[in-house]
């Protein structure tokens, strides 16, 4: 797998770096990751439920776990030193009951900076993890995306993605209703 790609988005004249995660990416992981969660989602949840859940899927010390995991690939994309957003693949599905798929690979984080959304990056970033999912002989790339976030199931659903189960959820002691996602290939 070719380590570090630059590409260009001719759309919005955007260039960015594609590279994996290395450990020294933890800390910056954890803060983009927390970011773009409580941009898009944390007015939804009680101050308690949304810092418990920040700290257990957003800390330094469990990006790093995941980061020396050898059953996930993290690849980044960057511009001039600064991370504009991640991508986060199980390479065994944690969702594989839900399906029908015999090798299912889970995208289990697509996260954009708020402020470079829309320059192509998450486009990029897709485009990885289908060729990941492809050169590892996954039959099914499947992924789960709350049920209300309209913006990326649309985006999920440019690449073939259909939804094929109602998953819950937990974010501390609230549980979401989630839509799963699934590209067969």
């Amino acid at each position: 797998m070719e380590n570090t790609k630059t590409m260009h988005d001719t759309t919005t004249a955007t260039t960015f770096t594609l590279r994996d995660a290395t450990p020294a990416d933890a800390a910056a992981l954890a803060d983009l990751g927390t970011r773009a969660f409580v941009a898009a989602f944390g007015h939804m949840y009680r101050a308690e439920d949304l810092s418990a859940f920040l700290e257990a899927s957003h800390s330094p010390a469990k990006l790093a776990k995941e980061l020396a995991d050898p059953g996930m690939a993290i690849r980044v994309a960057e511009r001039d030193g600064q991370m504009l957003a991640f991508c986060k693949l199980v390479l065994d599905s944690g969702l594989a009951e839900h399906g029908t798929a015999t090798r299912p690979l889970e995208l289990k984080q697509l996260y954009t900076d708020p402020d470079s959304i829309g320059g192509g990056i998450g486009a990029g970033l897709m485009d990885w993890a289908l060729g990941v999912a492809r050169q590892r002989g996954a039959d099914e790339v499947q992924l789960s995306v709350w049920s209300g976030n309209h913006a990326a199931q649309r985006f999920y659903a440019r690449y073939g993605f259909a939804r094929i189960a109602d998953i819950h959820f937990p974010v501390g002691e609230q549980i979401d209703e989630e839509f799963l996602f699934a590209l067969r290939l």
